[in-house]
Order: structure tokens, then sequence, then C-alpha cells
């Protein structure tokens, strides 16, 4: 199950929580009970892996 981010706009309460995909995403901040939840979003590392994606893995460059 994935785990998401959330910040409260009215208090900056940060958590965590474990949803399911087809869960609505949670708007009431649990410590304040304000409705200024939202989700945090941020950028997911890309790992690339095999040949051909550095410059000193043999392939030809024209200069």
């Amino acid at each position: 199950m994935p785990t998401y981010h959330y910040r409260c706009k009215s208090c900056n309460y940060d958590f965590t929580e474990q949803q399911s995909f087809t869960d609505d995403p949670i708007t009431v901040c649990p410590k304040c009970g304000e409705e200024q939840v939202r989700k945090v979003y941020s950028a997911v590392p890309i790992e690339f892996k095999g040949s051909g994606f550095y410059r000193t893995d043999g392939a030809s460059h024209s200069k």
C-alpha cells in the first residue's frame, strides 16, 4: 500500500498516511481540524542502468 505525504496549509503540520489507490485524499488536518490539507509531491529519482546512457559508454560522438 502506498504512503502519501500531506501538509496542512493552516498549521504546517506534516504527516504521512498509508492509503489504497482508491481511497480519497485526506483533506482535514488531524492536528488543527481545518480543511487545509494537501498532498505534498516531490521529484522521484531516476536511475539509468545499462549501456548508452553515459558519454564514456563507447558511442561515437561527432564534433
